[in-house]
């Protein structure tokens, strides 16, 4: 049996807050970490990949779906809370739907079209940490 082998630098990462019709989709996770918390399709970029590839590629993995980048929204970091957890360097992007229906891949087991102003009011839903931060900011950026 092969033994996991944990990073010993930060992992860096990417995410998309797509917007469609002044609402922005937020999938929620189906594994660790993060399981059963809402955030933004994303995930780690591969070597030599820039990261508006590493952008797309996560997204269209993730739920199919054709966009446009319009611009870096923010970043978060999120710091290993336990030995053996990832410390990971998260970039997010703007983004524009352009195509296609969310088809979701077995990392995630649900998505929502969310107007951003409901975020804070949506107690039903659990959100990572840093989001309604990353929308907002991303929102100001398809609206400019």
């Amino acid at each position: 049996m092969a033994t996991l082998v944990q990073p010993t630098h930060p992992q860096i990462a990417v995410s998309a807050a797509i917007f469609r019709d002044a609402k922005v989709l937020l999938t929620r996770r189906a594994r660790s970490p993060a399981k059963g918390f809402y955030s933004l399709p994303g995930g780690r970029v591969e070597f030599g990949e820039s990261l508006h590839q590493a952008v797309k590629r996560e997204v269209d993995e993730e739920t199919g779906l054709a966009i446009e980048i319009v611009s870096l929204a923010g970043w978060r970091e999120v710091l290993p809370a336990a030995p053996g957890a990832g410390h990971y360097l998260i970039l997010s992007f703007a983004a524009r739907w352009l195509a296609r229906e969310p088809t979701l891949n077995d990392e995630l087991d649900d998505f929502r079209w969310i107007a951003p102003d409901t975020l804070g009011s949506l107690s039903d839903l659990k959100l990572t940490g840093g989001l309604e931060e990353i929308v907002q900011s991303a929102a100001r950026l398809i609206s400019a």
